[in-house]
């Protein structure tokens, strides 16, 4: 196995420069640094983390707290971010260390593995309206990112979508179509996302002077989207859209667009948002879904890449950011119909 000699004797630099180069020192240009990881990645090189600490003060691991459900199960959303997370930082040569959260207080597990002094940092994932987590680790100067925002204007890394711009993109197409009666089935409002869905729809239904008597906020199974919609439908002005806060509910939603005898688009319109999980795929639904669309996959390393530039000392202003979702109209979302429904 290579060694920091090696790789000095390599490049002709000094064995002090090649390890502020592969610990990330801000004092070593930029050319130089990618010079010495490539060199250190070609002869095989591996740090030693014992050294690697006593010289950065760092460990080289970012935690991860895992919130499992009362059944014991994570929703596959987590998964796919576990996935590429993992990937994006090991091309950094740091880890994710992952605890569990089954507390009622949602800052205890942070506590337990803060009082390790293993961690370097956090990366945090969904969040609620003004998240405890983020007070607390600002409080105590613990380095994080956080993928999305628990409130409007954060001082703190992060990145994500524009989630009140979710929704209002989702009406204002379906308002072009000629929808008046549009309704949202929405996650639960204790999440930021949610909260924010909820906001950006009133937003936009109140500006196009349209009703919100039509929402549902509620957990994101297919079960509630098929209950709520099947509801909604038996209305005597029964919504001719319906705003889905994922594919999961989107697709109770089309089902119960046709137990109640409706075709998709011709009798009603469906748009969901999407975030590419490979279960639910919106292009396999028939007919294929009209999605406001994010990976989350795409978001593993920018979230990685910001907290390590954090720990290197790049300011929370500088590692912000709001990402608008891309609108992908397939075949879910059409035209008003020309129907009348119990003489309306």
């Amino acid at each position: 196995m290579a060694t920091l000699k090696d790789i000095s004797a390599e490049l002709g630099l000094s064995v002090a420069t090649v390890s502020r180069a592969l610990n990330g020192f801000p004092e070593v240009n930029i050319k130089t640094r990618n010079k010495v990881k490539e060199t250190a990645d070609r002869l095989g090189y591996r740090p030693n983390r014992i050294a690697q600490r006593l010289v950065t003060g760092r460990s080289g691991m970012v935690g991860m707290i895992v919130k499992i459900k009362p059944d014991m199960s994570a929703d596959q959303t987590f998964f796919e971010m576990l996935t590429g997370l993992t990937a994006a930082l090991a091309t950094h040569e740091t880890d994710l260390v992952l605890a569990v959260d089954q507390e009622a207080d949602p800052v205890l597990p942070y506590t337990k593995l803060l009082e390790r002094d293993v961690i370097d940092g956090f990366i945090l994932n969904a969040p609620v309206p003004n998240d405890p987590r983020v007070n607390y680790l600002q409080e105590r100067g613990i380095p994080f990112v956080l993928h999305g925002q628990d409130r409007r204007e954060p001082t703190y890394p992060n990145y994500g979508i524009d989630n009140l711009a979710v929704s209002a993109d989702a009406v204002r197409m379906l308002f072009n179509l000629g929808h008046r009666r549009i309704a949202l089935i929405n996650g639960e409002l204790h999440s930021a996302y949610a909260a924010d869905r909820l906001d950006g729809f009133r937003d936009a239904m109140t500006t196009l002077d349209l009703s919100t008597v039509n929402i549902r906020n509620d957990a994101v199974f297919e079960s509630h989207g098929y209950t709520h919609a099947l509801d909604m439908l038996a209305q005597p002005s029964a919504p001719t859209a319906f705003v889905c806060a994922t594919t999961v509910i989107a697709a109770g939603v089309v089902q119960a667009i046709k137990d109640r005898g409706f075709c998709m688009p011709q009798d009603v319109s469906v748009i969901a948002h999407d975030d590419a999980l490979p279960l639910t795929r919106a292009i396999n639904f028939d007919p294929a879904l009209t999605v406001t669309r994010a990976p989350l996959r795409d978001a593993c390393v920018p979230l990685a890449e910001m907290l390590l530039a954090h720990l290197n000392g790049t300011p929370a202003d500088k590692l912000q950011v709001k990402l608008n979702a891309e609108m992908i109209v397939r075949g879910s979302t059409g035209p008003t119909p020309e129907r009348k429904v119990d003489g309306t």
